[in-house]
């Protein structure tokens, strides 16, 4: 699963990165530490290509109780275009959801669960392929609550030994088709749904202090010293 991710880039970055038309999320502050039900930077195409900020955790159309948000922060690729909560958003209502990079915690033997900081090798953002949905505030009757859930697949190599979840990424030649429902049906949006190719990510462990959704801060993402990423040749981690 996606259950903790930093994403820091600015409002002007993320305009120039996904050619957004249309900016509805105004100011960003620089999150290191994102958790479920937190406010994040999505981008998602009406009918232009718009930046908004959007609740972490899908609340689906049909759902009474928006707590139900804090259960669906993740779909699964495999039954995504099917499961009742997620398949209308699927075929209408895809997103992308910017990303530095996602923490990840692998148990070893010894016990205990060290995390892991997930990025691209290249250091591009990671656009995280997503789900949108949208409903009327339940506390303010002229403002719209904007809510959204990141798409996961099974780990590829470079990171699988450390979870076997990690989230499904779009890559730029295919942002177009996986945001606007009328270049991609449901069947055609699945097709373009890969896992990151071999290479394409690096991680290496950080500090426990990212357990505590409390710390926030580019310390959280700083590699620690002296230790090694799990292999599979390694009998202390694996």
């Amino acid at each position: 699963m996606c259950g903790r991710y930093a994403s820091t880039r600015g409002r002007q970055e993320l305009i120039d990165i996904f050619d957004v038309d249309h900016d509805e999320a105004g100011e960003l502050v620089p999150d290191f530490n994102v958790a479920p039900t937190k406010p994040v930077p999505v981008v998602l195409t009406r009918e232009v290509r718009e930046l908004h900020v959007a609740r972490w955790g899908l609340v689906p159309s049909w759902a009474k109780d928006v707590s139900i948000g804090g259960r669906l922060i993740n779909a699964r690729v495999e039954t995504v275009h099917e499961k009742p909560a997620f398949r209308g958003a699927f075929a209408r209502r895809r997103c992308l959801l910017p990303a530095d990079g996602y923490y990840e915690w692998h148990t070893p033997e010894g016990g205990g669960k060290q995390p892991f900081f997930i990025r691209r090798r290249d250091g591009r953002v990671l656009a995280m392929a997503g789900l949108y949905e949208v409903r009327p505030s339940a506390d303010h009757d002229d403002e719209w609550l904007l809510t959204c859930t990141v798409i996961t697949t099974e780990a590829s190599d470079d990171v699988g030994r450390i979870h076997d979840r990690m989230p499904m990424l779009v890559e730029p030649d295919r942002y177009a088709e996986w945001l606007d429902p009328a270049l991609a049906t449901p069947e055609k949006a699945r097709s373009l749904l890969v896992p990151a190719a071999e290479g394409v990510l690096e991680s290496h462990p950080v500090s426990t202090a990212v357990n505590k959704v409390i710390n926030n801060g580019p310390e959280l993402v700083k590699p620690l010293p002296q230790m090694g990423i799990p292999s599979e040749t390694s009998p202390t981690l694996f």
